[in-house]
């Protein structure tokens, strides 16, 4: 699955940290998830659309 997490996430300026943080999850979390090494479940791919006031299909497409 592909992602959009990294590009959303420089747009505001957050860290690693300071998104994980906000979603509820750890910055190794945040780092796989945007490395494409993890997908996430339903509720943090919510969480971080709603933090990146987004849809879940802006985020995340399959290949």
């Amino acid at each position: 699955m592909n992602n959009a997490v990294r590009e959303h996430r420089e747009a505001r300026d957050l860290t690693q940290g300071d998104l994980a943080s906000r979603v509820g999850v750890t910055r190794q979390s945040i780092n796989a998830i945007e490395r494409g090494r993890y997908d996430p479940s339903l509720e943090l791919a919510l969480k971080l659309a709603a933090e990146f006031d987004s849809s879940v299909e802006e985020l995340f497409w399959l290949e």
